[in-house]
């Protein structure tokens, strides 16, 4: 115990302690201190690692949700792909193969056919990458085009 000039005291004489014993005493303190202090390095250190691991799961399952909704697209795409060539030959059988509306009729038909072909085909990724060269090489008709959309969804919106 300490008294209060800051000595420590031997517990059973009440003398001050010196010599080695006291040395001793404050070389455990020390050492105590130290081996707190690399106690809490270690699990300062743990904490950081299971963070970077629980991270690194997480966005492991985050890419993979994102694969599987990517995936899901392109099969929703693929099916929407197939339904449009479904329809084509629908149009094909029901309706008229001569004159006017047998013409109209099989170029809808064909447009169709065409469209759900390159859908199966291409897929999201494909229509991304052909809407993105189309913009790089047009890109006036682009803009306009967007802002007439722009304003278009503004008119709808304040009706609303």
């Amino acid at each position: 115990m300490a008294n209060s000039a800051g000595t420590i005291k031997d517990r059973e004489d009440g003398k001050p302690l010196t010599g080695t014993f006291a040395s001793d005493l404050r070389n455990k303190a020390e050492n105590a201190g130290v081996v707190g202090m690399d106690k809490a390095k270690e699990i300062a250190t743990s904490a950081v690692e299971t963070a970077k691991d629980t991270a690194s799961s997480v966005a492991h399952a985050m890419g993979e949700a994102g694969s599987a909704v990517g995936d899901k697209a392109n099969e929703a795409t693929s099916a929407v792909g197939g339904g449009m060539k479904s329809l084509a030959g629908t149009i094909r059988e029901h309706t008229p193969h001569e004159g006017m509306l047998g013409t109209a009729s099989a170029s809808v038909a064909d447009t169709l056919e065409s469209g759900g072909r390159y859908l199966q085909e291409e897929g999201l990724r494909g229509m991304g990458e052909d809407v993105t060269n189309l913009i790089r090489r047009n890109p006036i008709p682009a803009v306009l085009i967007g802002i007439g959309v722009g304003f278009l969804l503004a008119k709808i919106s304040t009706r609303s």
